[in-house]
């Protein structure tokens, strides 16, 4: 049996996702695919557009054989800690042959010399790299400006300036670098994106990107939808949307996250993750003269401090996820969560099961009552506080409810 890992969010899924699926399976030669997807908050530091469960069925009905989740420590983190966690979770079921990610650079290996770079941190990158955060850099730009000094002399700047600039070469980069962090025998392979890159807002034939699709359900028209996700996915959608449950923003938990801003103090607030150079003070400054989420990012954000990773703290803030959390699990994810399975899925589990070296949960409820450590608790229970505040986004009383990790059934193909 060939297995072959991905990793996404679809929020929400799309053709080009489709296409990654079926296209992974063919470079691959794969029997099944295992998708690595966020849960109910995501990387950029927001609720997903729609819940897990809903996400989990169209990646099901679309190709995807299993669906396990990225415990929201790691999926509501930075590009390195995101990728951390999903390639530890490939790697550690010890039965996944292959990575495909897509990307815009079409070729892997400049993506591998980069990931090679940080990951051994050579003195000379080191030394271009604090010379750029003491520009007042953000580390992103940091980290790109010293990348493209050390290595002038194998790339062209403008190459490496494209490549460094795009969101999934970030990212495709990140799970070389993990890949090598872990010592992995799996093989990458990338998959050159079909349609506008990751921040597109533009309708490419019938492929866009989730943030043209997510901008038009925040303007709400969408009746360019059709044309752009399979037709099982648009009535799903249209289930969800019809029904209320969705969409979800940020701005769902504008009261929650104020809330958490003005009972806690600076000191606090330095236990929560990302917080560090004194942004807790600019954090308890903007609360001062905010009373609305987008004013209060807008006016935190600066060169050095990104929205996304503004974004990222008032989720962890409103999850309660503290820097204490990173270093207890700097090692490896702790374990497996199931939400979805194909008929072939359902197939490969016992194989997949017997291999693993962490659990692989298909009952939360039978998990937390075996014999687990404290670490699994700890990070579970963090996944299931965060589908409960996820839950208090919704509008409608009703689906405001709690536990829905005990409850829902693994999501299973027809």
């Amino acid at each position: 049996m060939k297995i072959c890992g991905i990793v996404a969010e679809y929020n929400p899924f799309h053709n080009g996702h489709l296409y990654h699926i079926e296209k992974s399976k063919e470079i691959t030669n794969s029997d099944i695919v295992v998708a690595i997807m966020s849960g109910n908050f995501i990387q950029r530091g927001l609720p997903a557009l729609f819940d897990k469960w809903t996400r989990t069925k169209i990646a099901i009905q679309n190709g995807a054989d299993i669906v396990i989740e990225l415990p929201v420590c790691y999926a509501t983190s930075s590009a390195e800690y995101f990728a951390h966690g999903s390639i530890g979770i490939l790697d550690s079921l010890n039965v996944t042959n292959s990575l495909c990610f897509g990307n815009e650079c079409e070729d892997i290996e400049i993506l591998k010399r980069i990931a090679n770079v940080l990951f051994h941190e050579p003195d000379e990158y080191k030394r271009h790299l604090q010379s750029e955060l003491k520009k007042g850099n953000s580390y992103p730009i940091a980290r790109s400006n010293a990348l493209k000094v050390f290595l002038k002399k194998e790339y062209n700047e403008q190459i490496l300036s494209n490549i460094l600039l795009d969101s999934n070469n970030i990212l495709g980069i990140e799970y070389l670098k993990a890949l090598l962090a872990f010592d992995s025998p799996i093989t990458p392979y990338s998959l050159k994106r079909k349609g506008g890159n990751y921040n597109s807002t533009e309708i490419y034939e019938n492929i866009c990107s989730s943030t043209a699709i997510r901008q038009m359900f925040k303007s709400g028209n969408i009746s360019p939808l059709s044309n752009v996700v399979p037709e099982n996915c648009a009535n799903i959608l249209n289930q969800e949307l019809l029904h209320g449950r969705s969409p979800m923003f940020i701005e769902n938990f504008e009261k929650e996250i104020l809330y958490e801003i003005r009972r806690m103090s600076p000191e606090d607030l330095t236990s929560i993750l990302d917080v560090t150079e004194g942004l807790e003070n600019l954090i308890k400054k903007a609360e001062n003269e905010c009373i609305e989420i987008d004013n209060l990012i807008n006016t935190i954000k600066s060169k050095r401090y990104t929205r996304t990773r503004i974004q990222r703290i008032l989720i962890h803030l409103l999850l309660g996820i503290k820097q204490d959390i990173v270093e207890n699990n700097k090692t490896s994810p702790q374990y497996a969560r199931v939400l979805g399975l194909s008929k072939n899925g359902e197939k490969a589990l016992p194989y997949i099961i017997n291999n693993s070296r962490i659990p692989v949960i298909t009952s939360v409820n039978k998990f937390l009552k075996g014999n687990i450590n404290e670490s699994q608790k700890q990070m579970l229970e963090l996944d299931i506080l965060a589908s409960n505040i996820y839950t208090l986004g919704y509008q409608i009383p009703n689906f405001k409810k709690t536990n829905l990790d005990y409850t829902m059934p693994i999501i299973k193909e027809d």
